[in-house]
């Protein structure tokens, strides 16, 4: 079964065309992150406004590289939300116009159901259930128990800020660009992340859920207690990168040591979504899951928003529950995390 994946939910314009929800024949992604380096932070307007002049020249290029013209695909999927309403409209008008041209059925796909089916992607060999991921991305922050791809539970959330949210406002108060992540990544690769402490947000509860505005808050506290506000030395923003970065990975590897000891029949672990481009992230994680397999998406693009993990979603879920697959939909910018998974 081969299927084009369409994604727009932020800032990314992405196509992508899958065979089985495995094989990768091509995946392209325009992305319009440079363009908010000045604001901090992606806005929303504009980021639909830079789609729309993209999509059909991504969607012409993903057919163009995979070999394949509409009359070879079995169905398209794109992203029905979570995310932002205009860019998510880029996305899901044009895949409805070319599933009806096409005469093709239209999968709408939970962006959190992607990220989840990314480890998958050009994956060597098939990974076992039962499965604990955790999906961290500049959006949301979740683990989840999964008995199938298309089933399982959500066990925790985070409570205020995204792990990526919580990098992108640490690297501005570091005076680091954005995104936050590889900026800060890149900072650290020179610092001590023991030079600064940090707490360990949620340790005294019995909770798996997770919560980073405290860490950003110690950081600016930390750097205002040091008098470091209006002049601050390579090496001081080295050794803060460092240690931050180290607690915002220490506590998103914690949640996961807690979840393996509640469940101790788990196969595997999977890390999903933009911050599983963090190696410190990775090495951690590696320490921890000397048990069980650890897995993360074969290449970084298919750790960002990308749409052949949108593609691998739409497979998985016409294969498991292909009733649920063909239903109509609502594009929506707030889809509750429940509908993600059965």
């Amino acid at each position: 079964m081969r299927i084009l994946g369409i994604e727009t939910s932020c800032d990314e314009t992405s196509a992508a065309v899958v065979k089985d929800g495995t094989q990768v024949e091509s995946c392209i992604i325009a992305s319009s992150s440079s363009a908010f380096t000045a604001s901090g932070g992606v806005i929303p307007e504009q980021a639909a406004r830079e789609q729309i002049p993209s999509i059909h020249p991504v969607i012409d290029q993903a057919m163009e590289d995979a070999r394949v013209a509409p009359e070879d695909l079995d169905a398209i999927a794109v992203t029905r939300g979570p995310g932002l309403l205009g860019s998510l409209l880029v996305g899901s008008v044009t895949a409805r116009t070319l599933a009806k041209l096409w005469n093709l059925p239209l999968i709408g796909i939970h962006h959190t159901l992607g990220h989840l089916s990314s480890p998958w992607l050009d994956c060597p060999e098939e990974p076992q259930f039962p499965i604990l991921t955790l999906s961290a991305s500049g959006g949301h922050t979740e683990l989840w128990l999964r008995t199938a791809h298309t089933s399982g539970r959500l066990l925790g959330r985070t409570r205020d800020d995204a792990a990526g949210e919580a990098f992108d406002k640490g690297a501005s108060l570091l005076g680091l660009p954005y995104p936050g992540g590889p900026s800060i990544a890149k900072a650290a690769e020179t610092g001590d992340d023991s030079a600064y402490p940090f707490p360990l947000p949620l340790a005294e509860e019995d909770t798996l859920d997770f919560s980073f505005s405290g860490l950003k808050t110690s950081l600016k506290y930390t750097i205002r207690d040091q008098g470091l506000e209006k002049r601050m030395s390579e090496r001081e923003r080295s050794d803060l990168a460092a240690s931050y970065q180290h607690a915002l990975c220490r506590h998103l590897v914690h949640r996961v040591e807690r979840a393996l000891r509640q469940f101790p029949h788990i196969h595997e672990v999977h890390l999903a979504g933009g911050v599983a481009a963090n190696t410190h992230l990775r090495t951690l994680l590696a320490e921890t899951c000397r048990e069980c397999a650890l897995r993360v998406p074969q290449t970084i693009a298919y750790c960002t928003d990308n749409a052949a993990m949108i593609a691998a979603a739409g497979y998985f879920l016409t294969s498991e529950n292909p009733q649920r697959s063909v239903q109509p939909f609502h594009t929506s910018a707030s889809l509750p995390l429940a509908t993600a998974l059965d």
